[in-house]
């Protein structure tokens, strides 16, 4: 797993290893994507004249193909949201409506696709492993659902369909990401900062360094506040400037809503086309068309849960925004008597920093990034028994602060490797969290030779960076974001599946994808992995033991509003989906204030447009499928309680545990349906009681 060398004059083109970022430039990407494609077009054509309905006729050659441009354009991609520039996206939108065609000639093939359907019905059929039947299975609805059986005009308005929603979510996220980059509020007067933490006035110093003026200091100012979550967020809790709190708070809710990143006439656009492609493809709506992929078998399901939780948490979440107003009133606030959206974070902090006896900017010292690393890292050698160590300088990196690590075995042998790129840089890398892969983990010819390809992943955080010559000071919410992608990670990394398409986390029911890092931010309240990570940066100093115990008491503080949040945007996310038309009586906004008059305790603001910026549903995968966080969670939380169940501080249980969770959750990927995947974990099917009992609501 060495660096690559004498690259080819177009490093986009070696096709195979590790990226060589250090050498990939935005102006190679036009003429690299250009003569693959049309290599891999060729080859492709080819495989359609010859194939033959067996797994090293069919599936191989065709996995090799989708391989090697995947491989190319994967690349494209990643960069597209950590290092972001003008010239990438000139070429990414420039080549994209030709990885689009050819990935709808890819799917839409009528001879691979009676192929697949032969080799299912062959007698080689019965000597595959389940891997390779779910990779056959997959390719037939996945033909299914992307065109194959139509014709003439229908097949042509598909693919034109295929393009533009292609073109119109890359344009919505760009939009995002530049509306974010756009807004800031620069402060001048200590009275205009008053309340900030020191952490924060560090960062928006660094800021205004960066952005205004070079002499800026977290003393003397000026601070300049982004909508970047490291700034946004610790604002909204701490800043004693209602007016400041106000305004920085629309500035976040009407992102990309108006002027020249305005997103509103793309989503009636995106709604409108996907509707359309389920109507071509036999569909009632695109939601249906959704979950035909999904483990959730129809909306009514899908709704069913989320009323489930709407009503054990709606209760609660309504008596949370009473004690918080109460609390205001008792602290002599105004606003407790006209109580706004920017008041909720500010009070929340307040109280809890009076209920808990602490404060979140209290923990951050605790949290150094590499004695997190150090933590998680351990944790993974105690559930998993694999061992994660250092490997910079093995992998040519797209900027000076990403890392690279190994991750080993019990006989000390390598099994992957994966990159981590923490820290925030809002110019050029768009918000949020998330695990990419990077080389899936297969059974390959390597010179004639069947070799093991070790699997890599990227896993991308936006956490605050290091300041003023301290490391990087996590938030427990920091903490939590780190493991839950880590989880992801552990699903792609552990893989014990050989065959590509059923690797790591492909071939799992999207629905099912968020269980192993949900499953993994659990172990952020247990006490011995806290206990173990949570070390002073300057003394080295444990966590105190009065901070382990607020931290537990304060676990499930204001869980009914969080819980309430996530199911708004889940019940909207399916119902624009599902029973929203577009172009009819009803506008997205009419849909999200209905919506909201039963999930949320505070209406929204006339003004507020997160449907803009909900980059989840209109520029990511989650699209009639923003459920799956709390379908998962339902599974992660049952899946935690195996070892609830043998004792945290049992650690020859837990190791036993855990390897069973590695050889099923893990290990198996998508060679198995999820549901069998769990029960071969727990023995029987899930329940939401876990979750309920998690949050700290009542079970009937």
């Amino acid at each position: 797993m060495m660096v690559t060398t004498n690259l080819p004059e177009n490093p986009l083109l070696i096709g195979k290893g590790l990226p060589p970022f250090d050498a990939i430039k935005p102006e190679e990407v036009v003429p690299a994507m250009t003569q693959l494609l049309a290599e891999v077009e060729k080859d492709f054509q080819t495989l359609e004249t010859t194939v033959k309905p067996t797994w090293t006729g069919l599936v191989e050659p065709l996995q090799q193909i989708s391989e090697r441009l995947s491989w190319s354009w994967g690349i494209v991609g990643h960069l597209m949201g950590v290092k972001n520039s003008p010239e990438l996206r000139s070429a990414y939108e420039t080549v994209q409506p030709q990885v689009v065609q050819f990935w709808n000639n890819f799917s839409q093939s009528k001879s691979i696709y009676e192929a697949f359907k032969s080799l299912k019905n062959s007698a080689e059929w019965e000597t595959f492993e389940p891997a390779q039947q779910r990779i056959i299975n997959a390719a037939i609805l996945d033909a299914e659902l992307s065109g194959v059986g139509l014709e003439g005009e229908q097949k042509d308005r598909f693919n034109a369909i295929q393009l533009e929603l292609a073109e119109l979510s890359t344009k919505f996220g760009n939009n995002v990401l530049d509306a974010t980059k756009a807004f800031s509020l620069t402060l001048t007067t200590k009275e205009e900062v008053d309340g900030l933490p020191p952490s924060l006035l560090s960062l928006a110093a660094q800021a205004a360094r960066s952005e205004l003026e070079e002499n800026a200091t977290p003393e003397n100012g000026p601070w300049r506040i982004t909508l970047d979550f490291p700034s946004y967020v610790p604002f909204l809790q701490h800043s004693t400037r209602r007016d400041l709190r106000e305004k920085l708070y629309k500035a976040f809710i009407s992102r990309a809503s108006s002027g020249e990143f305005n997103n509103w006439s793309f989503i009636d656009r995106i709604l409108e086309l996907r509707q359309e492609k389920a109507a071509l493809l036999g569909f009632n709506n695109y939601a249906e068309l959704s979950l035909a992929s999904k483990m959730a078998p129809n909306v009514d399901a899908v709704e069913g849960l989320l009323e489930e939780l709407r009503v054990a948490s709606y209760d609660t979440a309504r008596q949370e925004l009473e004690d918080l107003k109460a609390f205001a009133a008792s602290k002599n606030a105004p606003e407790a008597y006209v109580f706004k959206h920017w008041d909720v974070s500010f009070w929340s902090e307040r109280q809890r920093e009076e209920k808990f006896n602490f404060s979140a900017e209290e923990l951050r010292p605790y949290f150094p990034l590499p004695q997190v690393l150090e933590g998680l890292f351990s944790l993974a050698k105690r559930l998993f028994n694999v061992t994660i160590t250092p490997a910079d300088g093995l992998a040519p990196i797209w900027q000076e602060d990403v890392r690279y690590f190994q991750v080993a075995d019990e006989t000390g042998n390598a099994i992957a490797f994966f990159y981590l790129d923490p820290y925030s840089r809002p110019a050029e890398k768009r918000g949020g969290a998330w695990m990419g892969e990077c080389i899936v983990r297969a059974k390959i010819m390597d010179e004639g030779t069947e070799k093991t390809r070790l699997p890599v992943a990227y896993l991308v955080c936006n956490q605050t960076p290091p300041i003023d010559g301290k490391p990087s000071l996590m938030t427990f919410m920091e903490v939590t974001t780190l493991f839950h992608e880590f989880g992801h990670g552990l699903q792609h990394l552990l893989t014990k599946v050989d065959y590509a398409g059923a690797s790591g986390i492909n071939n799992i029911e999207w629905d099912a994808v968020e269980l192993p890092s949900q499953f993994m931010e659990n172990w952020c309240y247990d006490r011995v992995t806290l206990l173990g990570m949570a070390k002073h940066y300057e003394t080295g100093e444990t966590l105190p033991e009065h901070y382990y115990q607020k931290l537990w008491d304060a676990k499930n503080y204001m869980s009914g509003s969080g819980m309430l949040r996530q199911l708004n945007f889940s019940f909207l996310d399916i119902e624009l989906h599902s029973r929203y038309q577009p172009g009819g009586k009803e506008t997205p906004i009419d849909v999200r204030n209905r919506i909201a008059a039963k999930t949320t305790i505070l209406p929204p603001l006339p003004e507020d447009s997160f449907l803009c910026a909900f980059g989840h549903i209109f520029a990511g995968g989650y699209a009639a499928g923003y459920y799956s966080y709390k379908w998962a969670e339902v599974l992660s939380a049952d899946a935690f309680g195996a070892f609830e169940e043998v004792g945290l501080e049992n650690e020859d249980a837990i190791a036993a545990t855990g390897e069973r969770f590695r050889d099923t959750v893990l290990g198996l990927g998508g060679s198995l349906h999820p549901m069998e995947v769990f029960k071969a974990f727990r023995g029987r099917q899930p329940s939401t009681k876990p979750l309920l009992r998690h949050n700290g609501f009542a079970i009937a």
